[in-house]
Protein backbone atom coordinates (compact mmCIF):
# COMPACT_ATOMS: atom_id res chain seq x y z
CA UNK A 1 0.00 0.00 0.00
CA UNK A 2 1.46 3.21 -1.12
CA UNK A 3 0.67 6.02 1.43
CA UNK A 4 0.63 9.49 -0.66
CA UNK A 5 -0.07 13.29 1.24
CA UNK A 6 -2.29 15.53 0.56
CA UNK A 7 0.43 18.00 0.76
CA UNK A 8 4.20 17.67 1.13
CA UNK A 9 5.78 20.65 3.28
CA UNK A 10 9.31 22.43 2.32
CA UNK A 11 11.25 21.40 5.16
CA UNK A 12 10.48 18.03 4.19
CA UNK A 13 11.51 18.22 0.53
CA UNK A 14 14.66 20.13 1.82
CA UNK A 15 15.93 16.70 3.71
CA UNK A 16 15.27 14.32 0.77
CA UNK A 17 18.25 13.51 -1.55
CA UNK A 18 18.33 15.35 -5.25
CA UNK A 19 17.07 13.03 -7.87
CA UNK A 20 18.58 13.61 -11.40
CA UNK A 21 18.16 12.31 -14.77
CA UNK A 22 19.65 8.89 -14.85
CA UNK A 23 19.70 8.56 -19.15
CA UNK A 24 20.79 9.69 -22.52
CA UNK A 25 21.23 13.40 -23.02
CA UNK A 26 21.05 14.45 -26.49
CA UNK A 27 21.45 18.08 -27.43
CA UNK A 28 19.82 18.82 -30.67
CA UNK A 29 21.28 21.96 -32.37
CA UNK A 30 20.52 21.07 -36.19
CA UNK A 31 16.78 20.54 -38.26
CA UNK A 32 19.18 16.96 -39.15
CA UNK A 33 19.70 15.85 -35.73
CA UNK A 34 16.09 17.00 -35.09
CA UNK A 35 14.69 15.09 -37.41
CA UNK A 36 16.77 11.78 -36.56
CA UNK A 37 15.07 12.48 -32.48
CA UNK A 38 11.71 12.97 -33.94
CA UNK A 39 11.85 9.95 -35.56
CA UNK A 40 12.86 7.97 -32.33
CA UNK A 41 10.11 10.27 -30.20
CA UNK A 42 7.66 8.76 -32.58
CA UNK A 43 8.12 5.16 -31.51
CA UNK A 44 7.28 5.70 -28.02
CA UNK A 45 4.30 5.58 -25.94
CA UNK A 46 4.76 8.46 -23.78
CA UNK A 47 7.00 11.15 -23.42
CA UNK A 48 7.11 14.26 -20.82
CA UNK A 49 7.49 17.68 -22.16
CA UNK A 50 8.75 21.14 -21.14
CA UNK A 51 10.57 24.45 -21.78
CA UNK A 52 12.72 26.74 -20.75
CA UNK A 53 13.18 30.26 -21.48
CA UNK A 54 15.64 32.84 -20.76
CA UNK A 55 14.85 35.22 -17.68
CA UNK A 56 14.70 38.41 -17.93
CA UNK A 57 16.37 40.90 -15.47
CA UNK A 58 15.51 43.84 -17.17
CA UNK A 59 11.70 45.49 -16.72
CA UNK A 60 10.06 45.06 -20.36
CA UNK A 61 12.18 42.92 -21.86
CA UNK A 62 10.87 39.21 -22.92
CA UNK A 63 12.67 36.30 -24.60
CA UNK A 64 11.49 33.27 -26.52
CA UNK A 65 11.24 29.85 -25.59
CA UNK A 66 14.63 28.81 -26.21
CA UNK A 67 15.02 25.08 -25.00
CA UNK A 68 11.99 21.97 -25.56
CA UNK A 69 12.85 19.14 -23.53
CA UNK A 70 10.83 15.57 -24.80
CA UNK A 71 12.56 12.96 -22.70
CA UNK A 72 11.17 9.28 -22.92
CA UNK A 73 12.04 6.74 -19.17
CA UNK A 74 15.38 6.44 -20.45
CA UNK A 75 16.16 8.82 -23.19
CA UNK A 76 15.67 12.74 -23.49
CA UNK A 77 16.27 15.42 -26.36
CA UNK A 78 16.99 18.82 -25.48
CA UNK A 79 15.76 20.78 -28.80
CA UNK A 80 17.53 24.14 -28.91
CA UNK A 81 14.94 26.06 -30.76
CA UNK A 82 16.63 29.77 -30.42
CA UNK A 83 18.89 27.83 -33.38
CA UNK A 84 16.43 25.68 -35.13
CA UNK A 85 13.32 26.87 -34.48
CA UNK A 86 9.98 24.90 -34.64
CA UNK A 87 10.95 22.84 -37.61
CA UNK A 88 7.45 21.38 -39.67
CA UNK A 89 8.57 17.55 -38.26
CA UNK A 90 8.65 19.00 -34.46
CA UNK A 91 5.11 20.77 -35.36
CA UNK A 92 3.96 17.48 -36.56
CA UNK A 93 4.97 15.51 -33.00
CA UNK A 94 3.76 18.03 -30.65
CA UNK A 95 0.20 17.59 -32.27
CA UNK A 96 0.20 13.93 -32.93
CA UNK A 97 -1.46 10.54 -31.25
CA UNK A 98 1.77 10.12 -28.85
CA UNK A 99 0.61 10.85 -25.48
CA UNK A 100 2.50 13.33 -23.79
CA UNK A 101 2.73 14.53 -20.20
CA UNK A 102 3.44 17.84 -19.04
CA UNK A 103 2.90 20.20 -16.08
CA UNK A 104 1.72 24.01 -16.46
CA UNK A 105 1.07 23.30 -19.91
CA UNK A 106 -1.16 26.16 -20.77
CA UNK A 107 1.90 28.07 -20.32
CA UNK A 108 4.48 25.82 -22.47
CA UNK A 109 2.03 26.32 -25.07
CA UNK A 110 1.20 30.07 -25.13
CA UNK A 111 5.24 30.17 -25.20
CA UNK A 112 5.94 27.76 -28.52
CA UNK A 113 3.07 29.88 -29.75
CA UNK A 114 4.76 32.79 -29.28
CA UNK A 115 7.98 31.10 -31.30
CA UNK A 116 5.70 29.65 -33.88
CA UNK A 117 2.07 30.08 -34.68
CA UNK A 118 1.04 26.61 -34.09
CA UNK A 119 -1.60 24.57 -31.54
CA UNK A 120 0.31 21.76 -29.60
CA UNK A 121 -2.65 21.61 -27.62
CA UNK A 122 -4.36 19.68 -30.28
CA UNK A 123 -2.69 16.51 -29.57
CA UNK A 124 -2.63 14.00 -27.05
CA UNK A 125 -1.51 15.80 -23.97
CA UNK A 126 -2.11 15.23 -20.57
CA UNK A 127 -2.12 17.79 -17.73
CA UNK A 128 -0.45 16.61 -14.73
CA UNK A 129 -1.86 19.38 -12.53
CA UNK A 130 -5.26 18.18 -13.38
CA UNK A 131 -4.34 14.52 -13.37
CA UNK A 132 -3.19 14.63 -9.70
CA UNK A 133 -6.03 15.90 -8.18
CA UNK A 134 -7.88 12.45 -8.96
CA UNK A 135 -5.68 11.24 -6.19
CA UNK A 136 -6.39 14.03 -3.38
CA UNK A 137 -2.79 15.22 -4.19
CA UNK A 138 -3.34 19.40 -3.12
CA UNK A 139 0.13 20.21 -4.33
CA UNK A 140 -0.10 21.40 -8.11
CA UNK A 141 4.12 22.28 -8.26
CA UNK A 142 6.90 19.10 -10.39
CA UNK A 143 8.59 19.26 -7.26
CA UNK A 144 6.53 18.69 -4.27
CA UNK A 145 4.30 16.37 -6.74
CA UNK A 146 7.87 14.16 -7.09
CA UNK A 147 8.98 14.86 -3.57
CA UNK A 148 5.42 13.52 -2.26
CA UNK A 149 5.66 9.92 -4.65
CA UNK A 150 8.97 8.69 -4.74
CA UNK A 151 10.81 10.86 -1.31
CA UNK A 152 13.40 12.69 -3.75
CA UNK A 153 13.34 16.20 -4.58
CA UNK A 154 14.14 18.50 -7.87
CA UNK A 155 16.69 21.13 -7.88
CA UNK A 156 15.90 24.17 -9.01
CA UNK A 157 19.09 25.95 -9.04
CA UNK A 158 19.21 26.21 -12.69
CA UNK A 159 15.94 27.46 -13.50
CA UNK A 160 17.00 30.76 -13.92
CA UNK A 161 20.36 30.15 -15.96
CA UNK A 162 20.94 31.43 -19.40
CA UNK A 163 19.04 29.08 -22.09
CA UNK A 164 20.66 30.85 -24.83
CA UNK A 165 23.86 30.20 -24.05
CA UNK A 166 26.27 29.14 -26.75
CA UNK A 167 26.77 25.91 -24.98
CA UNK A 168 24.31 24.36 -22.05
CA UNK A 169 26.13 23.57 -19.05
CA UNK A 170 25.94 19.88 -17.64
CA UNK A 171 23.91 21.31 -15.02
CA UNK A 172 21.34 22.90 -17.20
CA UNK A 173 21.10 19.63 -19.37
CA UNK A 174 20.44 17.44 -16.62
CA UNK A 175 17.94 19.78 -14.74
CA UNK A 176 16.17 20.35 -18.10
CA UNK A 177 16.10 16.63 -18.95
CA UNK A 178 15.09 15.75 -15.28
CA UNK A 179 12.01 18.13 -15.37
CA UNK A 180 10.59 16.42 -18.40
CA UNK A 181 11.68 12.69 -17.30
CA UNK A 182 9.73 13.68 -13.74
CA UNK A 183 6.56 14.24 -15.99
CA UNK A 184 6.70 10.23 -16.90
CA UNK A 185 7.46 9.09 -13.80
CA UNK A 186 5.04 10.49 -11.99
CA UNK A 187 1.74 9.53 -14.81
CA UNK A 188 3.22 6.10 -14.98
CA UNK A 189 3.44 5.76 -11.03
CA UNK A 190 -0.09 7.66 -10.97
CA UNK A 191 -1.46 5.36 -13.73
CA UNK A 192 -0.36 2.33 -12.01
CA UNK A 193 -2.00 3.41 -8.69
CA UNK A 194 -5.45 4.15 -10.85
CA UNK A 195 -5.23 0.52 -12.24
CA UNK A 196 -4.55 -1.10 -8.72
CA UNK A 197 -6.01 1.21 -6.25
CA UNK A 198 -2.94 0.02 -4.06
CA UNK A 199 -2.55 3.50 -2.29
CA UNK A 200 -4.05 5.90 0.30
CA UNK A 201 -4.31 9.10 1.28
CA UNK A 202 -2.65 11.12 4.37
CA UNK A 203 -4.78 13.54 5.46
CA UNK A 204 -2.55 16.47 6.92
CA UNK A 205 -2.59 16.79 10.56
CA UNK A 206 -4.20 19.65 11.75
CA UNK A 207 -1.57 22.52 13.76
CA UNK A 208 -2.68 21.97 17.47
CA UNK A 209 -3.22 25.59 18.88
CA UNK A 210 -3.45 26.52 22.51
CA UNK A 211 -5.48 29.53 23.38
CA UNK A 212 -5.04 31.29 27.03
CA UNK A 213 -7.45 33.91 28.46
CA UNK A 214 -5.77 36.54 31.10
CA UNK A 215 -6.97 35.82 34.42
CA UNK A 216 -8.70 32.56 33.17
Amino acid sequence: MKLIKETITKPEIAAMSKVLFPGRIFVINTEGEAEKAVEYLKSQRIVGVDTETRPSFKRGTTHKVALLQISTVDTCFLFRLNRIGMPDLLQQFLTSDTLKIGLSLKDDFNSLRKRQDMHPDEGNWIELQDYVGKFGIEDRSLQKIYANLFGQKISKNQRLSNWEADVLSEGQKLYAATDAWACVQIYNCLSELEHTGDYKIVKNEPIETTVTTNGL
